[in-house]
């Protein structure tokens, strides 16, 4: 339960003046200001609400948090603006290392690093927090936006990213997460799910990415993740040019990718509006086609997609120029100059050592219940020499994944 609240009241008159609120807050800068906050942040109590009221605050350092049951509480996520354009030194905007946090009503810009990193928290509430970077896309800007890390029983809701060099929103080794109602643009990756057991991703917007929403394991990290399930989003011309940093994994994202799987087990994907993409409305992939530097994996990684259940969404026009020279040869041979690409493109790798009879078992399968929509197996494993566009294996159904259900005893709150 919140006990106090810890107002900057007199610095806020100090910068802001008295009066009433303005609607554009202008600059200010003010050293004691990045010192007051800071020591109010490593002197906090549980339960306290530390308040930041309207304005736009520049900042040369990173902020960081380690007590836990803190609320960081700002005016909105376009009134009270935290800016880091000058940072000089630290890692992040903001770091927290804490439980039970709540940040509402806030935007982190400019960071040198990632905007707001929560590293092994439980119960970590986001809400209408943006995080930005102003001077557009750029492989420069920090690596993510919103970034909860080894996490337990996270909401990200109502937030707003853009411009981030890896992921807008992204969510990593976590368990019990929810992502929903929140816009993620002109990141490489817009929404990011990765090596998290049980994840509901919902009625999000993300647009103008580079990739739209992507579900991924990666190799070499504590936790394989399964159990994600993306619906009720719209999933808009993601088509922006890649400006990952060369190496990463998210750089072998093509720009002109929906929604993408990539070594993750039981994934749904379900009641989206998906289109305008120009390599494909859907991928699903190996590990072994991301093209990523680091190709050594754990003995127990797992590479392949397995259980993964698209059915009941909408597409629009996608597949019409692949950002990707072999799948620009393959749309021209197989549809001819004005052809596309099917709504879903799957890479073709399966696990020998699974398959029954040449098929991988029901329960592993690729299932596809999506009306029109179709697939193209583009044969990786072989060089894409025997190109498929046969559905009849993958029209099959799987059992419907439970909903996550998050342990906060706030959800509610602010909403």
């Amino acid at each position: 339960m919140r006990t106090a609240a810890l107002t900057l009241v007199a610095l806020s008159a100090l910068l802001a003046g008295c009066g009433e609120e303005p609607q554009a807050p202008p600059p200010t800068t003010h050293v004691d200001f990045q010192k007051d906050l800071q020591t109010r942040l490593i002197k906090a109590k549980p339960g306290e609400v530390i308040e930041i009221p309207a304005g736009t605050y520049h900042l040369d350092r990173s902020l960081s948090l380690k007590v836990s049951g803190v609320t960081l509480q700002g005016a909105g996520m376009d009134k009270t603006i935290l800016n880091f354009k000058g940072q000089k030194s630290g890692a992040e905007g903001l770091l927290v290392d804490a439980s039970d946090f709540t940040i509402q009503d806030i935007a982190l810009e400019d960071t040198k690093g990632d905007a707001l990193k929560v590293v092994g928290g439980k119960n970590i509430v986001i809400r209408r927090v943006r995080t930005e970077w102003t001077n557009g896309p750029a492989t420069e800007n920090g690596a993510y936006g919103i970034y909860p890390v080894q996490t337990e029983n996270t909401l990200i809701d109502e937030v707003v990213a853009i411009g981030a060099s890896d992921a807008g929103i992204y969510v990593g080794q976590s368990r019990n997460v929810v992502v929903r109602n929140s816009r993620a643009e002109r990141n490489v990756a817009g929404i990011e799910i990765e090596n998290t057991i049980g994840a509901d991703v919902y009625d999000n917007v993300s647009t103008g990415n580079t990739g739209g929403i992507l579900v991924f394991n990666m190799p070499n990290l504590p936790q394989p993740g399964y159990g994600t399930r993306v619906y009720r989003n719209k999933v808009e011309d993601n088509n922006h040019a890649n400006f990952g940093h060369k190496g990463t994994p998210v750089a072998s994202i093509p720009a002109g990718s929906g929604v993408v799987i990539n070594s993750n087990d039981q994934v749904e994907v379900f009641d989206n509006d998906i289109g305008g993409h120009r390599t494909a409305n859907v991928i699903v992939s190996s590990y072994f086609s991301t093209g990523y530097s680091d190709q050594s994996t754990e003995e127990d990684f797992d590479p392949y997609p397995e259980s993964i259940y698209i059915y009941a969404n909408r597409f629009g026009p996608g597949g019409d120029s692949p950002d990707n020279l072999e799948l620009k040869a393959l749309r021209l041979a197989k549809f001819g100059i004005g052809g596309r690409l099917p709504d879903i493109l799957w890479d073709g790798y399966v696990n020998p050592a699974k398959l029954v009879d040449g098929k991988l078992p029901p329960e592993l399968a690729i299932c596809i219940d999506n009306g029109a929509a179709g697939i193209v197996n583009v044969d990786g494993p072989n060089g894409y020499r025997n190109v498929s566009t046969d559905l009849a294996p993958h029209r099959c159904n799987l059992p419907k994944l439970p909903a996550v259900q998050l342990a906060l005893a706030e959800e509610g709150q602010g909403a």
